[in-house]
């Protein structure tokens, strides 16, 4: 019985101890890019907002991805309108545009990425087509936000 007390008491102990502990973490700081942005894109409600424009750099989903599954969820299909960027919602709207040819697509946001430093956004091959980008590969962008959901 004694032992029982002895390890109830040191179980409150440590919960109390533990309760007492900041829930604050420590992170890296960001890496720098060559990506950046010609108009806030936060609202006083700290949101995004319409109009906002990001430039950077654009890649595209290798036709090998098609029928992955999207962070959101759904199938890549790269025969749609579709791309991926690192923090905006999906279903937001972007119209991006090539800066070296001034072609641009609506795209609806439905997965996560790029992950290279200076990309903000991956097209599908079908934007990638329309945007005249698929022999580059690579190619410089702005992003506007058209729409959020």
């Amino acid at each position: 019985m004694r032992r029982f007390a002895y390890l109830s008491a040191l179980l409150l102990m440590c919960l109390g101890l533990a309760s007492c502990s900041s829930s604050k973490s420590v992170s890296a700081p960001a890496k720098k890019s060559s990506a950046s942005s010609s108009v806030s894109s936060k609202s006083s409600t700290g949101g995004l907002k319409v109009g906002a424009v990001t430039t950077g750099q654009a890649s595209y989903y290798s036709d090998k991805l098609h029928g992955n599954t999207t962070a959101n969820g759904e199938k890549y299909d790269k025969r749609a309108m579709t791309c991926a960027h690192k923090t905006y919602p999906f279903g937001t709207m972007l119209k991006v545009t090539n800066t070296t040819n001034g072609k641009s697509v609506t795209l609806r946001v439905n997965d996560r990425g790029p992950f290279k430093a200076g990309r903000i956004v991956d097209v599908s091959g079908a934007a990638a087509e329309k945007l005249d980008m698929k022999t580059a590969g690579v190619v410089n962008v702005k992003v506007e936000i058209v729409k959020l959901p």
